[in-house]
């Protein structure tokens, strides 16, 4: 079976109701390929690797959480850039990528489906002044050491992550995947235990250390996975189309 691109783009737009963002890139169509859709391929990234990818497996849409266009990049097409479109265009398969709109869904977000991975109880957002706060304020059902929940995360993400160890047990936590390592403070001000995001900078470690909070840095591109493969699954469901997750690994 196959429906129309604009269809497509229209209820993913409405579903993760992403006209209400301001991003730092666009959010829904970014390159237009054939007017019909039977196969979505899903992956984090827009890489060339992906789209690689996507041309094999017969793509009409390629759908993600990292696409082009980003604020303050080189606008010029040239180089990666060019390769990248060439090979959109030349084999007449859409861009989709949705950012911020995919971190915050209460369904299909990043934030959402890593805590189901994880299993945390989701307690609300981790900056309640935000309309749209990005990260969460959860807890575990049974308290964790930092070890355990160190191999927990491992086990649920088949990546092993950086630890900075608190004083504590882990009773509740914050998350917020991606590059979101900048978010600790907000993470003490909630009173957790422990923070996890994608990635770690220099200062995190001390933040961490110095307030006894442990730390994880589990992978920006291992904590995004599953957002964008739950939207495919639910625009494949929705319009009874084949959907292709394609993980191009990054040890980011």
């Amino acid at each position: 079976m196959a429906i129309a691109l604009d269809a497509l783009v229209r209820e993913a737009d409405r579903y993760l109701d992403a006209q209400a963002f301001r991003d730092y890139c666009p959010n829904g169509l970014q390159v237009e390929g054939r007017p019909q859709v039977r196969r979505i391929v899903t992956g984090v990234t827009a890489s060339q690797a992906l789209l690689d990818a996507a041309v094999d497996a017969e793509a009409d849409v390629v759908l993600v959480h990292h696409g082009y266009f980003w604020k303050n990049e080189d606008a010029r097409v040239i180089g990666m850039k060019q390769r990248r479109l060439k090979t959109l265009l030349n084999h007449d398969i859409s861009l989709l990528a949705y950012h911020l709109p995919l971190d915050v869904h209460p369904e299909v977000g990043n934030n959402v489906q890593l805590a189901r991975l994880l299993d945390l109880v989701i307690e609300g957002p981790l900056d309640p002044t935000e309309r749209a706060s990005v990260g969460l304020v959860g807890a575990l059902e049974t308290p964790l050491s930092p070890v355990d929940f160190h191999r927990r995360v491992h086990e649920a993400l088949g990546r092993e992550p950086l630890m900075i160890a608190g004083d504590q047990p882990i009773r509740r936590i914050a998350w917020c995947t991606g590059a979101a390592q900048g978010y600790i403070d907000k993470a003490l001000a909630a009173g957790v235990d422990a923070y996890l995001t994608g990635e770690v900078s220099e200062p995190t470690v001390h933040t961490a250390r110095e307030n006894g909070l442990s730390f994880f840095a589990a992978g920006h591109h291992a904590t995004e996975r599953y957002g964008v493969q739950a939207l495919g699954d639910y625009l494949a469901r929705h319009f009874a189309i084949e959907h292709l997750f394609i993980d191009c690994p990054n040890p980011v």
